[in-house]
């Protein structure tokens, strides 16, 4: 079997994979303004992250994003649904650039029913990069089933957003010593 570079992606290997997680959001939901707030916070590290990302070329940029759902909704169908919800401004930075990687997800965790697994796997992929929201739900179960499945851990603590503060900060000491992640800032990432 001759492995074809993904599109988007160039030629090299990449043995890291920058995950960003439920970025695509309307913010229609009843915890929305909460997490409005811890949002507006983390858009800019989060798009200077991508930004450098996209410029090393080595790192594999995946969007990983709830369909909430909408078992019919593309790509397209949820970057239109978020820019045309109450913040478009908190997703405008941040939309998937033309061959970005992308799958949609039904439950909190970014691996639980997406082929996400079988990609970083293909791809020999060995770190994994969270970021996205919510840190206290989608961000940790995604964080846990990376770390079940033998992937090293980074999560960038400036580049993801909570809906409590507190469960958000536990969050990250959970990942940090009970699923070995590296806390990093989004300028210390890479």
């Amino acid at each position: 079997m001759i492995a074809l570079p993904l599109a988007g992606q160039g030629t090299s290997v990449s043995t890291s994979a920058l995950i960003v997680i439920d970025m695509l959001n309307p913010y229609e939901h009843e915890d929305a303004d909460a997490l409005i707030e811890s949002v507006q916070e983390m858009v800019d590290p989060l798009r200077r992250l991508l930004d450098d990302a996209r410029r090393r070329g080595d790192v594999r940029v995946l969007y990983v994003n709830d369909n909430y759902g909408d078992f019919s909704a593309d790509r397209r169908d949820l970057v239109d649904r978020a820019l045309k919800g109450r913040r478009p401004d908190l997703v405008e930075p941040v939309v998937p650039e033309p061959g970005c990687g992308f799958m949609s997800k039904v439950r909190h965790s970014a691996f639980y029913g997406t082929a996400l697994e079988y990609l970083l796997s293909r791809e020999k992929v060995e770190q994994v990069v969270l970021t996205g929201q919510v840190t206290e739900q989608c961000v940790l179960y995604s964080a846990l089933d990376a770390y079940v499945r033998h992937f090293q851990l980074r999560v960038v603590r400036d580049a993801v957003a909570h809906i409590d503060a507190e469960l958000g900060d536990a969050a990250l000491r959970m990942m940090e010593s009970n699923m070995r992640a590296e806390i990093v800032t989004a300028d210390r990432c890479f």
